[in-house]
């Protein structure tokens, strides 16, 4: 079943409904829904082991999307990936994750209408965040921890490898190797992918802003958003990661995650 969410005649979020529940009691009747986005029918199926001579983002989506009744809002413009394979026990999902985030840099999404995206995120129109919000809570965080100065990929049998770097984490002394070990059959091509993948997921959770603004659906993961904090010291262009909203007897509020600019590309 679908579920579709309304506020003020605007859709919030599309989504699956995986359970409900009725209750009675001595306020009345409650029904209480839960479930999750769009991507749970991706996730809640196994793709069949199979290899591609060459994949491309058609092949991608009419053999492992719109079989599940997925509408494409846009298909961006990714690379087609030669070698590629999916290994028994593979979701639906972490193909096309694989497809588009590992080999083409670009993080697989569902708008709140229930749409696939496959491009990059639009820089259009930025939110600001000021001292005229109304802000509850605030918490800036920066961690060292897990973040990668360089990562040396090498095929099994050792015959060749290649070393990616993060050149900006080198320069603030950071010292971090990590050594990943692929297939003897892997391409040198794929290293430099593994390479590259590696050092993004790292960095991704550097530095987080968490936010609380006393207002419903106050911005939507993706968008970019200028921050004017003088007082907190923060300033800049940062973009939401997460954004989850809450109404109860206090009021409507939205708690967001901010990540640098081109944390999730």
């Amino acid at each position: 079943m679908t579920f579709v969410g309304k506020e003020d005649g605007q859709t919030v979020f599309t989504g699956v409904v995986d359970e409900y529940a009725l209750e009675w009691g001595g306020d009345g009747a409650m029904v209480e829904i839960s479930g999750r986005g769009m991507a749970a029918r991706l996730l809640d199926n196994e793709a069949q082991a199979q290899d591609y001579t060459t994949a491309t983002t058609a092949m991608l989506l009419r053999d492992h999307v719109t079989p599940y009744g997925i509408t494409v809002a846009d298909a961006g413009s990714l690379s087609a990936v030669p070698g590629f394979s999916i290994s028994s026990g593979s979701s639906e999902w972490s193909v096309l994750y694989e497809f588009a985030r590992y080999y083409n840099g670009i993080t697989p999404r569902f708008d709140r209408y229930g749409r696939l995206s496959l491009a990059a995120f639009s820089d259009d129109t930025p939110l600001t965040l000021g001292e005229g919000n109304p802000i509850t809570d605030l918490t800036y965080t920066e961690k060292r921890y897990g973040v990668l100065s360089s990562v040396l990929v090498q095929a099994k049998n050792q015959l060749y490898s290649t070393t990616v770097t993060n050149e900006a984490f080198l320069a603030q002394g950071g010292c971090a190797r990590q050594v990943v070990t692929m297939p003897t059959n892997a391409a040198y091509q794929a290293l430099r992918y593994s390479g590259r993948y590696q050092l993004q997921a790292s960095e991704r959770e550097r530095f987080r802003l968490a936010v609380t603004v006393a207002e419903a659906f106050w911005g939507w993961p993706g968008q970019l958003v200028t921050v004017e904090l003088p007082r907190a010291g923060l300033s800049g262009t940062w973009r939401i990661l997460e954004s989850a909203v809450c109404l109860d007897e206090t009021g409507a509020r939205t708690a967001l995650t901010l990540c640098e600019r081109d944390a999730m590309i």
